[in-house]
């Protein structure tokens, strides 16, 4: 490999599956089974552990990012979105199979009704 390729940055996203304990809640979140596993499956929080690819885990600001609002998009399904507390970074996440609906409703719910989260 060049000088060239070494420099060049990947763009693709890199699969991290891994289990973790939530800052926000504090309850265990194993692997995930069909995706990769990038917030808490119960208060749907994740960490601000990437920059500029999904994967990466290059970020410095390590802040909580806070489910704001809900996307729907044809092809990648429910989208949790995101706002980073500590540098304002937005961000959008697959949502999975087994994160806690009741909450995803309720997020729905509370951005069609107009409170400004």
């Amino acid at each position: 490999m060049n000088q060239d390729q070494s420099e060049q940055k990947n763009t693709h996203p890199v699969t991290i599956n891994e289990g973790f304990i939530c800052e926000k809640c504090k309850k265990e979140n194993p692997k995930a089974t069909k995706t990769c596993r990038n917030h808490c499956k119960f208060c749907l929080y994740s960490k601000h552990v990437d920059d500029k690819v999904p994967g990466d885990r290059a970020s410095t600001c390590l802040g909580l990012m806070e489910p704001l609002g809900i996307d729907y998009n044809s092809k990648k399904g429910y989208q949790i979105v995101y706002l980073c507390r500590k540098c304002k970074k937005r961000a959008r996440n697959i949502a999975a199979d087994d994160d806690d609906m009741d909450l995803i409703t309720k997020i729905m719910q509370r951005q069609n009704i107009g409170f400004d989260f």
